[in-house]
């Protein structure tokens, strides 16, 4: 007589693999029930929806060109103007809209001072968008 826990296992009717075939059913089942419900679930509502033309506006403000001399005359957009005229256009063109973009041409000779008094009536009439124009440098 063994009294081995493992000698009658033909005996006792264990199995030792698993039985493969109660998964893949389940498998299929679901995979079946997926296939049904995801066309239920795409179905949209048609609606015929307004057309309307909105499209955007792509409008670059104006430029407004300011160059200072090596001897401090200040022109604007090529016409010399004095101090009353410069802060008079720049009041001006600050009420515009779109408020236009200050080009600041200044020669590498002038004074610096120059260009901080030109750079503050502009600050001063409202005109916020202020930028240099410069020469790349050729090497």
């Amino acid at each position: 007589m063994a009294m081995s826990p493992f000698a009658n296992d033909d005996d006792d009717g264990l199995m030792n693999e698993i039985n493969m075939t109660p998964l893949v059913d389940v498998m299929l089942v679901l995979l079946i029930v997926f296939m049904v419900t995801i066309p239920v679930i795409r179905h949209a509502v048609k609606i015929d929806l307004p057309h309307a033309s909105s499209q955007k506006e792509d409008t670059k403000p104006a430029q407004i060109n300011v160059s200072i001399d090596a001897d401090g005359t200040v022109l604007w957009d090529g016409t010399k103007v004095d101090e009353a005229a410069l802060n008079q256009k720049i009041a001006a063109a600050a009420q515009t809209t779109p408020q236009p973009e200050l080009h600041l041409n200044a020669d590498r000779k002038v004074q610096y001072e120059r260009v901080a008094q030109v750079m503050s009536a502009a600050q001063n009439g409202g005109l916020t968008k202020l930028g240099f124009v410069t020469d790349p440098a050729h090497h």
